[in-house]
């Protein structure tokens, strides 16, 4: 079942100066007044419910809600303000009209960019260093600019799938409608050993896997190389000598 919330809000503030203030003199009182619009959809706009919250210093006193059809005082004073907004008529239509004037109205201009965006998300393994040296270090998934947030990510080793060894962030917007998460495989990856990063998000038909494999050892290989090219020369070396004996002794 699909549930989205759309909110809005409008802002008063009030600024209440003792007298024209001098540079530099502090204010002697700031008073904030929001009403808050809520839509919530569920299937859609199967079935839709409009929440207006009147708030002050942010302090909530009174609201409407579409399913309850009239003010309701959530503080003395609000109980007040409740009464006398019920006792006008055209009011009460006006916020009762708006599941329709005004959520379902912008639910469709909004969705577009919002219920049916999908950006999926880049995937990258990185081995980062651990704090003890002799430790190769700790493989890091990171899954980058997606939307929307809900996002599953796990570690495989050679296909199998590591649920105990994993450490995420939570999931963090970058603050351009996108969002990302790093995952850290707390084990230290071995040689010979392939390990995946496993992404599932709604943008992607089929999970998207990373993969990582520890280089050879390069010391290693350099000495293997060396050795071969040693016994090789040794081998051509003793061919030759064996065709120059021959050659002479012929």
């Amino acid at each position: 079942m699909e549930r989205v919330r759309g909110a809005g809000a409008v802002l008063a503030v009030l600024v209440l100066l003792g007298a024209p203030p001098a540079a530099g003199e502090e204010l002697s009182g700031l008073f904030q007044e929001m009403g808050k619009h809520e839509c919530l959809f569920i299937n859609g706009t199967e079935r839709v419910r409009n929440v207006y919250r009147q708030i002050y210093n942010r302090e909530q006193y009174a609201h409407f809600d579409s399913d309850v059809g009239v003010f309701v005082g959530d503080t003395p004073y609000g109980e007040i303000q409740a009464r006398y907004w019920n006792s006008k008529q055209e009011l009460l239509e006006y916020f009762r009209a708006g599941v329709d004037t005004y959520c379902r109205h912008n639910y469709k201009i909004v969705t577009p960019f919002t219920v049916e965006r999908r950006v999926p998300p880049s995937v990258s393994i990185s081995l980062v260093p651990s704090s003890s040296q002799p430790s190769p270090g700790r493989l890091l998934c990171s899954v980058m600019d997606f939307y929307p947030a809900p996002v599953q990510v796990r570690w495989f080793q050679d296909g199998q799938e590591l649920p105990e060894h994993v450490v995420a962030t939570d999931v963090v917007p970058n603050g351009d409608w996108s969002y990302q998460v790093l995952v850290l495989l707390e084990i230290p990856p071995r040689r010979g050993v392939t390990y995946s990063c496993q992404v599932e998000h709604v943008s992607l038909e089929h999970p998207l896997s990373r993969h990582w494999e520890m280089p050879p050892d390069t010391v290693r290989s350099k000495i293997l190389v060396g050795v071969g090219g040693f016994v090789l020369g040794l081998v051509f070396l003793a061919l030759g000598l064996g065709f120059y004996l021959r050659e002479k002794s012929s």
